[in-house]
C-alpha cells in the first residue's frame, strides 16, 4: 500500500504543491452560489438575441411574428395546448404562462435533442443556460419566444426540468412544408 508519506520528499512536495492548486482552484466553485431551474428564474436576456440556425429553426424577430401561439404550464406536467401547426417560414410569437407552483420552461427542439438535454438536467439540476429557444418561467408568470419555423417537419417543446420530461411534459410542433396546407 501506498501513500504520499512513503514518496521521497521531493515527490511529497510535488504532490502537495499540487493537492494545494487543485484546492485554490476548487475553492471558489465550491464557494459560488447554486443556481437551479427550480429555484431562480434566469435572468433576462442581454443585447441581441443570437440568430444561430437549428433543426427546428432559428431565432425569429417580433416585428415579423405574424402569430402569437399561448401556451399554459401547469404542475401535472402538461402543457395546454399539446400539439401546434405552423407553416414552413412562420414566424411564430409564444407567450408561456406558468399556472402552476414550481418552475417551469418550454424548450423547442428535436426529439433526440430535448432527451439528451432532459439526461444532462437530471445529471446537472443547476445547469444555467439560456438559449433564444427556451422560456423559463417562475410560477404564476409568463415568458415569451419568438422563433422563426424555416424548415418542415415534426418537432417538440418540452420542460426539461428534472423530471418533468420524464413526467410527460412533452408537447408536439409539426411544421407544415411551405405552400401546403
Amino acid at each position: 500500500m501506498s501513500d504520499c508519506t512513503s514518496k521521497p520528499p521531493a515527490r511529497r512536495a510535488a504532490l502537495t504543491r499540487m493537492a494545494a492548486a487543485t484546492a485554490a482552484a476548487a475553492l471558489p466553485l465550491l464557494t459560488a452560489p447554486a443556481r437551479a431551474h427550480t429555484d431562480k428564474p434566469h435572468a433576462p436576456k442581454k443585447g441581441p438575441v443570437v440568430k444561430e440556425q437549428k433543426d427546428w429553426g432559428i431565432a425569429g424577430d417580433a416585428k415579423n411574428a405574424k402569430r402569437t401561439i399561448e401556451v399554459r404550464m401547469a404542475d401535472n406536467m402538461r402543457f395546454t395546448p399539446e400539439r401546434i401547426e405552423v407553416r414552413q417560414g412562420d414566424t411564430v410569437k409564444f407567450v408561456v404562462r406558468n399556472a402552476g407552483q414550481v418552475m417551469h420552461e418550454f424548450v423547442i427542439g428535436t426529439k433526440a435533442e430535448n432527451a439528451r438535454h432532459a439526461e444532462m438536467m437530471v445529471k446537472f439540476p443547476n445547469m444555467e443556460h439560456d438559449e433564444p429557444y427556451m422560456a423559463h418561467v417562475p410560477p404564476g408568470k409568463a415568458g415569451e419566444i419568438v422563433w422563426t419555423f424555416n424548415r418542415a417537419g415534426q418537432f417538440e417543446f418540452a420542460c426539461l426540468i428534472a423530471g418533468h420530461y420524464q413526467g410527460g411534459m412533452v408537447g408536439t410542433i409539426m411544421v407544415a412544408p411551405a405552400g401546403k396546407s
